[in-house]
C-alpha cells in the first residue's frame, strides 16, 4: 500500500492558518476507513457557525455512511470519473442551498453562503485528521429526485470524507493527480485592483 503523504503543506507566499496550508483533496479514500459520529457532529457544528446574510442559515445537509442506502443513492447520482473513487470514503455529505424560504422568499445569497459552510465543515474534517474532497459532478435532477428535495432545496456539492487511503488503487490518470504538486494562481493574478497601505 503507498499512501500519499498525509501533510501535502502548500507553499504558500505568506504564512497562513496550519489547516489551511495542509488542507487538500485526496481521491484515495480508505475503502475500510470509518468516521466516527463525534468527527461528522464536529464538522456539521462548524458549518453551523457560519456567518450568512442575515443570519439565514441557508445551509442543509445528507450525511450518508458507505453501506447505506442513502449512500447507493448519492454515489448513483456522481457522474463519470467521480465514481471511480468516490465509492471508497466513509462518508457523502450533499450540501444543499436552500434558494427559498419556507413562504417562497428567494434567498438569492444561498449558495454564497453554503459555500462558506461547506468551506468551515472541510478545514474542521481536516483539523480532526480526516480528509474531505467537494465534487460538482453529479446529476442534481437525479440527487433532487432520489433525496425528494423540493425545488427549494438546490443540491449543489456532494464531498466526500474519510481517512486517507492507497494511491495506488486508483486508476490513471488519477493516480499521477493524486502525486502531482499542489499549484495555486498567484494572489497578483486574482486581485483586480488593491489600494496601498
Amino acid at each position: 500500500m503507498t499512501l500519499v503523504d498525509t501533510v501535502r503543506t502548500a507553499a504558500t507566499a505568506v504564512p497562513i492558518l496550519e489547516v489551511l496550508a495542509e488542507r487538500w483533496s485526496p481521491r484515495a479514500f480508505d475503502p475500510r476507513g470509518e468516521v466516527e459520529d463525534a468527527a461528522i457532529d464536529r464538522a456539521l457544528e462548524a458549518a453551523r457557525w457560519t456567518p450568512s446574510a442575515n443570519n439565514s442559515q441557508p445551509w442543509r445537509f445528507v450525511v450518508a455512511r458507505r453501506g447505506s442506502p442513502t449512500f447507493h443513492l448519492v454515489h448513483g447520482s456522481l457522474a463519470g470519473v467521480n465514481r471511480t473513487w468516490a465509492d471508497k470514503a466513509a462518508v457523502l455529505v450533499v450540501s444543499i442551498a436552500e434558494v427559498a424560504d419556507a413562504d417562497g422568499r428567494p434567498r438569492p445569497w444561498s449558495h454564497y453562503d453554503l459555500g462558506q459552510s461547506v468551506a468551515y465543515l472541510t478545514a474542521q474534517v481536516h483539523h480532526d485528521g480526516l480528509h474531505a474532497h467537494q465534487m460538482a459532478g453529479f446529476d442534481t435532477e437525479a440527487l433532487r429526485a432520489a433525496l425528494s428535495l423540493p425545488p427549494r432545496l438546490d443540491p449543489v456539492t456532494v464531498v466526500a470524507v474519510g481517512p486517507l487511503g492507497d494511491a495506488d488503487a486508483l486508476p490513471e490518470p488519477l493516480r499521477e493527480r493524486e502525486r502531482a504538486p499542489r499549484q495555486r494562481r498567484a494572489v497578483t493574478d486574482l486581485v483586480l485592483h488593491r489600494d496601498p497601505a
